[in-house]
Parts: structure tokens; sequence; C-alpha cells
């Protein structure tokens, strides 16, 4: 399991694209028949993946968690980006097809994922946060999101936010989770930018061509930077830094946020006018 230890809103200013990258970018998930962990001091998140092809895959325990099994003491949200598959939540089976989001409590013992067909294996992407107390697990399909369409053609950000993993679907203790999907011919996603104080937030594109990027928008109105990002590459944005993203193409991105404040409106948006 790796480490990340983020700047701070005066170092970032002076580092290297480099630097940068080391700090906030998440560069190692969806390698198949493994499972890649990365610890954000960010709020302490967890990152990882599993595509299982060869077999099924299990959340690796690290000393560094000090627990006897991942989910002791955190919650964990999981969104499926590949082919069909399922998780097995301490003996209860869940089918995960494209797009499908599990929400798993405090307290589990057992997670294990499979994959339908190796040709096609499921792409399993996850994030955990500490919980104070225990919420049932929650399978919901991408249907039963809670569903908002917003932008247009006119400014190139039209696009569709699910909301799967929220208040007034699941009950969690921090975690709040779901993806945006952009429509083809628009680029942008959430401009203006906009912080929010009481809450982290990570970021990982997918669905995107073999040579496509995102140009991910970080840092202060003052002093923005960007990280370049490809394909199943996450950003790590911590609750001083703006966020928002232009792409080469149309893609979809999994955000999920974690602190004291689950409202979705609870920003801080930015004047662009004031961006440089």
């Amino acid at each position: 399991m790796e480490t990340r230890h983020s700047a701070d809103k005066i170092r970032y200013r002076t580092m290297s694209n480099q630097e940068l990258r080391d700090s906030f970018v998440v560069d190692n998930l969806f390698t198949p028949d493994t499972v890649p962990l990365t610890y954000s001091d960010i709020d302490r998140g967890v990152i990882g993946s599993a595509v299982p092809v060869k077999s099924s895959l299990t959340i690796p325990m690290h000393k560094d968690l000090a627990s006897d099994y991942f989910c002791q003491r955190r919650e964990v949200g999981v969104i499926n980006i590949g082919g069909d598959g399922s998780v097995l939540v301490d003996g209860k089976s869940y089918a995960m097809t494209k797009l499908d989001s599990l929400y798993i409590g405090r307290g589990v013992k057992e997670i294990e994922f499979f994959s339908e067909d190796a040709a096609d294996p499921a792409k399993f992407y996850f994030v955990s946060y500490p919980a104070h107390t225990a919420y049932p697990t929650v399978h919901v399909p991408m249907d039963k999101s809670n569903i908002i369409n917003l932008g247009s053609a006119e400014t190139a950000n039209k696009r569709t936010i699910y909301q799967p993993l929220r208040p007034g679907i699941i009950e969690s203790c921090q975690l709040v989770m779901g993806f945006t999907m952009l429509a083809e011919g628009s680029v942008w996603n959430t401009f203006p930018p906009h912080t929010h104080q009481r809450r982290s937030e990570y970021y990982m594109y997918f669905d995107m061509p073999e040579d496509g990027r995102v140009f991910h928008f970080m840092g202060q109105a003052d002093n923005m930077r960007h990280l370049l990002l490809s394909e199943g590459q996450a950003a790590l944005s911590p609750i001083w830094s703006m966020h928002c993203g232009a792409g080469t193409s149309a893609y979809t991105f999994i955000w999920s946020m974690g602190g004291e404040n689950q409202e979705f409106d609870d920003m801080d948006h930015i004047d662009r006018a004031t961006i440089g």
C-alpha cells in the first residue's frame, strides 16, 4: 500500500510537474489480478481497484491500517467500470454490471471480487474512509441513482450526474460517491471550479480513448496548476484546492467525497474572472 502525503497550499506553488503528480495523482489502478491500495493523508482515504481475471480477489491487509480486517473501522464504496462481475460481502453475493455501485458498511469481514468472464473482466474501483458506526451494505444499480442533467452543448459541458451513494439512497458515515458522464462533444466538467472546506474529493477518469487525456486543474484562484491524466488515473483534491477539468474528448469520471458534510450544495464557487 502506497502512502501519499499531500502538499499544502503554499508548497504546491513551487512544485515541479512530477512533484505534483507524486503528491496528487494515483496512477497504479486496474492492474489485472492485483489489488493496489493508496492511502492518502487527505481525510485518511484509501483508493483501490480489483480486476479479477485468473481468480477472485480480496482486499489485502496492511499493518499501516492497524486493524484485523479492512472494514473493522472503515466503510467502502465500490463502482464497477468493466464487464459483469459480483462482490461477495460476508457470504452474500451482489451482482455488479457496469456502473453499478455498492456501499459496504463498517464491520464487514469478508469482501471478495469476481468476474463473470475473464475475457471481459469486471473492473472494480473502490474508495474507503474511516467510519464511526455500522450501516447496512446496499447495492445500487445505475438506474436507481439520483440523476441530474446539467450543462449545454454550447458551453461544451453537457453532462449527466449519477448519485448512487448519497443520503436518501444509502446511509453512510461520511462517504458520498457517484459518477458524471459527459455527452459527445462536451469536454468540461464542474466549471466554474469550486472548493468545499468541509470535505475532500477524489476524481478518477475513465471511458476515454487510449490517447485521450484530461487536464485536471487544481490549486488556488491566483495560482492554478494542472495534472495531466489518462484512462484509469485519479486526482486527489484537498479541501483548499479548486477542482475542474477539460478533456481532449468526452469521458466519464467517478467522484468520491469524505468529510464532515454530505450536502452537495455545500461548495464555494470561484469567480472565473479571478482565475489566473
